[in-house]
């Protein structure tokens, strides 16, 4: 059997819009990482990426339930000692809320070397102002 015929079909890649404005950040998040991981392709393989593409608009309005507002923390730490960071998801979202997105996609995604190919496929902007019209961007309601 020759290796060429165990090649995966390539495969038109998709441009996804998803508009999480007054949305769940965990629900979202666990969406957006199973389009970028391909699971919804018939050609799924883990090996694989297959994803497609996913541009996420509004990130600054995107809700968090319970008191994880308040309570969840992030940490971050430089290696030397005493210098673990701690901030809430409160500070992360007025400061930087595409890192909140990013942080919450890029723990849902594998824990191996596809996982920065995989999240290079999002493109994450605070406001509803993005670049991507060119692209053919189907809507994508969570």
């Amino acid at each position: 059997m020759d290796k060429k015929t165990k090649e995966f079909p390539k495969q038109e890649e998709k441009w996804y819009l998803i508009n999480v404005e007054n949305k769940v950040l965990g629900r979202v998040a666990s969406k957006i990482a199973y389009i970028l991981m391909g699971k919804h392709k018939v050609t799924y393989s883990p090996s694989y990426i297959g994803g497609d593409y996913v541009v996420v608009i509004n990130a600054s309005k995107i809700k968090l339930t319970g008191k994880k507002l308040i309570q969840k923390k992030y940490y971050r730490h430089s290696g030397h000692l005493g210098n673990l960071k701690e901030f809430s998801s409160l500070h992360i979202l007025r400061n930087n809320a595409v890192e909140l997105i990013k942080m919450a996609v890029s723990k849902m995604l594998p824990k191996n070397k596809q996982r920065d190919r995989m999240l290079k496929r999002l493109k994450i902007y605070s406001n509803d102002q993005h670049k991507h019209f060119s692209q053919k961007l189907e809507v994508l309601e969570v």
